[in-house]
């Protein structure tokens, strides 16, 4: 060989920011989870694959990888504007205030550790952006600026975002319901062609075409803002 080519660090970097080892604070979401239990509305592991499959196709689909890939485009291209103007349609697509909520602390948690740890300029000023408060910072927007900044491609960037999704609900469901290690992994398994499913379905659409669409999961979320005792943040 006479030259070196370069290395596609991206297929790592996937498994980096999909894995639950990043201190991003997903572990405080439960997307609903806990709420559904206590309604009694899941009460077993083929419940709990129903309510993760619905929320990949009404909720995540149609508007947190939208926003990925939105934003992928946007950081891609250098535009702070464009970013700032996606990140704001995300919040203002998400009812539940405790969705709102735990996607800008999670989001503003995995900027601020990447705008630290990553050699990407574009970060680092975001990560500012977001200080300020002239940005939400949510973690779909941010993952997807992140994404493109590491090479990987929007539906890689999806990827993680389906992936990260469904673990961490399945994980906040075992705190809050009898379901054992093989169920769990049985979910996560049988979730696989969902999220590729809810991306290709949505993967064409514009950051102003969100349009997620669950009200059982808005109403739960909005009794679990005034639930007496949670453990967790959503």
């Amino acid at each position: 060989m006479t030259g070196e080519s370069a290395v596609d660090e991206a297929p790592v970097a996937a498994l980096q920011f999909a894995d639950s080892f990043l201190p991003a604070g997903s572990f405080t979401t439960s997307y609903g989870v806990e709420q559904f239990v206590a309604a009694d509305e899941i009460t077993d592991a083929d419940d709990l694959q129903a309510l993760v499959e619905t929320y990949l196709d009404r909720q995540v689909g149609p508007c947190d990888m939208v926003v990925v890939a939105a934003a992928h485009d946007a950081a891609s291209d250098g535009d702070h504007d464009e970013l700032r103007r996606v990140d704001r349609r995300c919040s203002a697509a998400q009812l539940p205030a405790e969705f709102r909520e735990s996607s800008t602390r999670t989001g503003g948690q995995l900027l601020s550790l990447v705008a630290e740890t990553e050699d990407a300029p574009f970060l680092a000023a975001y990560d500012e952006t977001v200080e300020a408060g002239d940005a939400p910072g949510n973690y779909a927007a941010v993952l997807g600026a992140v994404a493109a900044c590491t090479g990987m491609t929007a539906r890689q960037a999806a990827m993680v975002q389906g992936y990260s999704f469904v673990t961490d609900l399945v994980a906040a469901a075992q705190r809050v319901l009898r379901i054992g290690h093989t169920d769990v992994q049985r979910i996560v398994t049988e979730s696989r062609p969902a999220i590729v499913a809810a991306w290709e379905a949505n993967e064409d659409r514009s950051v102003d075409e969100l349009s997620p669409f669950a009200p059982l999961v808005d109403v739960l979320s909005a009794e679990h803002e005034r639930a007496e005792r949670r453990l967790f943040l959503s």
